[in-house]
C-alpha cells in the first residue's frame, strides 16, 4: 500500500509510523488495502486492542487477547486468516506484536 493513498506515513510494513494518525476511518483504508472489508466486530476487536495497548502499554498476546474477548484463537483465524493480532495491530495503529503471536 502507497502512502498516498492515506496522507498519513506509514511504514514499510504498512503500519502507522504515528499512533496519533488513527482513526476508524484510517483502520477501514488500511484494511481495504489489504483486500479486507471491515466489519462492526472487526472494528470492535480493533477498539479492544487499543484500550488494552492503553492499558497495559503493550499488545496483548492472542490467547489473552480472545479469551478476554470471549472467543477462540481459532475464531480469531478464521476471521483474519492470517496473523490475527498483526492485523489488529496494523489496522488499529498499534505497534507491531513482537514474539509468540
Amino acid at each position: 500500500m502507497t502512502t498516498d493513498v492515506l496522507s498519513v506515513p506509514l511504514d514499510g510494513e504498512g503500519f502507522l509510523v504515528n499512533r496519533d494518525d488513527w482513526s476508524e476511518a484510517i483502520a477501514v483504508q488500511l484494511a481495504r488495502g489489504d483486500d479486507f472489508e471491515m466489519t462492526g466486530q472487526v472494528m470492535e476487536f480493533i477498539n479492544k486492542a487499543r484500550a488494552m495497548y492503553d492499558e497495559d502499554g503493550v499488545v496483548p498476546p492472542i490467547r489473552i487477547f480472545a479469551k478476554k474477548q470471549g472467543v477462540s484463537t481459532k475464531d480469531l483465524y478464521d476471521i483474519f486468516k492470517k496473523g490475527p493480532m498483526k492485523l489488529i495491530c496494523k489496522w488499529g495503529g498499534l505497534p507491531k506484536p513482537t514474539g509468540c503471536v
